[in-house]
């Protein structure tokens, strides 16, 4: 297979889903997508072997910036990745193309996540172990489509605040990753490019002829609170625009699953009861709901045990009165399955017990579970 390209040390690790097929050297699947790496001597066999397949497509000299192919965020997931750092890229280097690419990535970013809302929600969980800037990023875009969906914004303004998330940390990306794998405290040079970025951002988006009012102000904005201590400005109450909270929660909630150097990751449960405090006083109350609405308590992508005693992968949220649907993976004994088996857990012996929280999350074939084919 033509276009195959060695994998980098450093991008792959540990107890982490792939997060692309990997082949060997003559085209062939060594592993899929969601394998997870469980020892150092197949991380070093797949440096060795491994090969990954860019997706990235020549296109001719009249660029097109959006890809309009049924959405699957699995397949999607490093196309959407490169994407990303594209167009963060031409915003930095102020491309002519850089609006372009921005707004073609909203697009894509919004059918993605109206196709396949699951899968999409998915991705957050099954990704958040010790996820990237670029990931991060992507991931607050995501739940920023579906927080202010549910709090009720309107298309337009809705595809700017997915403008914004994907951009408010533009800033950031040159010292996020490494400031995430710090367990140090933080110099006061660290502090003062944290609190600087959304200003930075927005200088690069004008530079770039990036100047929508709407997505400046998000941008600016989502660092302050509603009750008076945030930054840069000391903003409070209805100062502060709900896309600039819907942003500011959605990062808020990707921290609290994602592990860092310096601290463990929350579980979802906890996750939960942390936001469901977040309406008294730090933000407008109809947000935190609008998330804990958009997650149910059992949100895709993280794993359970049923009173049958299987363990499975949430896969959807409930519908009407059924759900939330499970893959099971692992039967009552603690044996692998050949393949899934799809559980509505409100049956009573699939009833969820409780969370499943494994030391290494184990592998899986994202698009086959979630029924999109190999």
């Amino acid at each position: 297979m033509r276009n195959l390209v060695r994998i980098a040390p450093g991008a792959l690790e540990l107890g982490r889903p792939l997060p692309w097929n990997v082949y060997d050297a003559d085209g062939n699947v060594l592993l899929r997508q969601g394998y997870v790496i469980q020892t150092n001597s197949q991380l070093e066999q797949l440096f060795e072997r491994g090969r990954f397949k860019p997706r990235k497509i020549e296109r001719p000299q009249e660029e097109i910036f959006e890809d309009t192919r049924e959405r699957n965020p699995f397949a999607d997931y490093p196309d959407l990745l490169q994407a990303l750092e594209t167009t963060l890229d031409a915003i930095t280097e102020t491309d002519p193309s850089a609006q372009k690419r921005l707004m073609g990535l909203t697009r894509m970013v919004e059918r993605t996540c109206t196709e396949a809302p699951d899968a999409s929600l998915a991705l957050i969980h099954l990704y958040s172990i010790g996820p990237t800037i670029l990931e991060q990023t992507l991931f607050y875009a995501i739940l920023s489509q579906f927080i202010g969906r549910q709090f009720g914004l309107e298309e337009k303004r809705l595809s700017v605040l997915t403008g914004a998330a994907l951009t408010a940390n533009l800033a950031l990306v040159p010292v996020a990753d490494q400031l995430n794998a710090s367990n140090k405290v933080l110099t006061d040079d660290q502090r003062s490019v944290i609190r600087k970025h959304p200003l930075r951002s927005i200088q690069a988006l004008q530079a770039a002829g990036i100047d929508n009012p709407l997505m400046t102000t998000i941008i600016a904005q989502h660092h302050e609170q509603a009750d008076g201590t945030g930054y840069p400005l000391g903003l409070s109450g209805t100062d502060i625009r709900p896309e600039a909270e819907i942003l500011a929660l959605s990062e808020r909630y990707v921290a609290m699953i994602t592990k860092r150097a310096y601290r463990a990751r929350m579980n979802v449960a906890d996750a939960r009861r942390l936001i469901a405090t977040l309406a008294d006083g730090k933000f407008r109350p109809a947000i935190p709901k609008a998330l804990l609405q958009v997650l149910g308590d059992y949100p895709p992508g993280i794993l359970v045990r049923l009173d049958n005693n299987e363990v499975g992968v949430v896969t959807g949220r409930p519908v009407r009165a059924r759900g939330p649907f499970v893959k099971a993976i692992f039967g009552p004994r603690g044996n692998r399955y050949n393949g899934t088996f799809e559980r509505d857990t409100s049956v009573l012996e699939f009833n969820i017990r409780a969370l499943e929280e494994p030391e290494i999350m184990p592998s899986m074939d994202f698009s086959r579970i979630w029924g999109f084919g190999s």
